[in-house]
């Protein structure tokens, strides 16, 4: 199965091309190759013959006929020139002086050059020598051949053909082997992803797919999938806490409403007990309302759609505000609020975004903090950084759960009874991330210290 996947994938398609066009280009090299070896070859042979005709003729012309017959016969019983090929015919063809009997039928031109096989040399042998040579007609009517035995030039260069065909096939074998190798183990990684996947669909996301320690860009492909999923996973469950806890808090004024509607149906009508019902009932409606308006502005924050608010924002004057602000609630509360602040500190940001969170997290130390404690806000630059920070000296929140209560109607009281709806920090989160702010939670010993580290600004303060 996994075979036929692997020779009918489109990665085993496009491997061929590449080796068909890879063997093409390897071809061309090679025929270049052999011919240029060939030619260099045969050219030196041709000068060599070329040399002996000239010098042949030159002995016709001072000597004659007689005397180049003479000449013929000496080179033929010379060793040295074993592989040579003379040949002196009269106008008729018949043979004078020279190394065959007859003159060879294949070398019928006047002048020229010509190829041809010597069977004359050996009578018997099944292959005779391949003979290359220069023929011309002299001015008494005579021709003169002047040639060599180039069979072993003829060998050589069949042997370079065989190479190259060798090697070109050999190199067409290897790719096709190395393409199928390599198609199988990419048709087997994408097959345990694709089970995986299917796996995943039909049972949930707990499956993981699995890691052959290569470290390859395949294992790389999947440390990201697996970290991923377990992003998919992360969400859906705070999808469904959130979804849990938004039933949950929904339900009580929901509940609340129709039992006073219900109580109000069946009894007299009464105008002042009609009033604070219907007041009661817009009371818990303007709670559930609030949920959803935070809920929406929360993901409007989120889709970062309001970075064309942003300007250059003076950190410690906004901060000063939300003093002003909370300071009448922290002082019925018996908190002391005091503002710490060194001078201007400058960020780039949403100045009702920024003003909010600081607001939401002011809101949380005076609610959560001790009786009668001490809340404090201090805006300053720290290595360049402006930062923002807001400590309280109440019971604080334990360190495993920093992380948790940044989600969704997250509460540290379980029961869910105490005012509030769990999206104040969750709003701080959304604004921090759109202002590419860093949030840091400290203990404050006692308390908790919440820091806002902002990016340095760029230009001048908003006017």
């Amino acid at each position: 199965m996994l075979l036929i996947k692997t020779l009918t994938s489109s990665t085993f398609k496009l491997a061929l091309i590449a080796i068909g066009t890879f063997g093409v280009v390897v071809s061309i090299i090679f025929a270049y190759v052999y011919l240029s070896t060939a030619s260099f070859v045969r050219s030196r042979s041709d000068r060599a013959i070329m040399t002996e005709h000239a010098s042949l003729l030159d002995v016709y012309r001072r000597s004659g006929r007689d005397g180049l017959a003479d000449l013929i016969r000496q080179r033929i019983a010379d060793r040295s020139f074993a592989d040579h090929v003379y040949i002196l015919a009269d106008p008729s063809s018949a043979v004078l002086a020279g190394s065959f009997s007859q003159w060879p039928p294949e070398a019928a031109t006047s002048s020229g050059w010509a190829e041809f096989r010597a069977p004359q040399a050996f009578p018997g042998a099944t292959n005779p020598p391949l003979v290359r040579g220069m023929i011309e007609t002299v001015p008494g009517g005579d021709r003169l051949l002047v040639g060599r035995d180039i069979g072993d030039l003829d060998s050589f260069a069949a042997q370079i053909r065989a190479a190259v065909i060798s090697c070109v096939a050999l190199i067409f074998v290897l790719a096709a082997v190395a393409s199928i190798l390599v198609t199988r183990r990419t048709v087997g990684r994408i097959e345990a992803i694709n089970a995986t996947s299917g796996a995943i669909m039909a049972s949930g996301l707990d499956k993981r797919i699995p890691l052959r320690g290569t470290n390859d860009e395949w294992d790389r492909v999947a440390e990201n999938l697996n970290r991923m999923l377990d992003r998919i996973e992360t969400l859906m469950g705070e999808v469904k806490q959130v979804s849990d806890n938004l039933a949950h808090d929904l339900r009580t004024p929901l509940t609340r409403m129709r039992g006073r509607l219900e109580k109000a149906f069946h009894d007299k009508r009464n105008g002042e007990n009609d009033q604070a019902v219907i007041g009661d009932t817009i009371a818990d409606l303007d709670a559930v309302l609030r949920i959803f308006t935070s809920i929406t502005r929360i993901a409007h924050i989120e889709t970062q759609m309001r970075r064309g608010a942003f300007r250059t924002v003076n950190l410690a004057e906004i901060a000063s505000e939300v003093v002003e602000l909370y300071d009448a609630a922290a002082e019925q509360d018996g908190t002391r609020l005091t503002m710490v602040a060194g001078g201007e500190v400058l960020v780039t940001g949403d100045r009702d975004l920024i003003f909010d969170a600081i607001a939401n997290l002011v809101d949380n130390a005076i609610k959560h903090g001790r009786t009668g404690g001490r809340v404090v806000v201090a805006s300053e630059q720290v290595n360049g950084s402006p930062v923002i920070s807001i400590s309280d000296d109440g019971r604080g929140i334990p360190a495993e759960q920093y992380d948790q209560v940044f989600k969704r109607f997250y509460r540290l009281e379980q029961s869910r009874y105490t005012p509030g709806n769990g999206l104040g920090l969750s709003l701080v989160a959304a604004v921090a991330h759109l202002h590419d702010a860093r949030i840091e939670m400290r203990d404050n010993a006692p308390g908790l210290q919440f820091r806002l580290w902002f990016p340095a600004a760029s230009g001048q303060p908003a006017k």
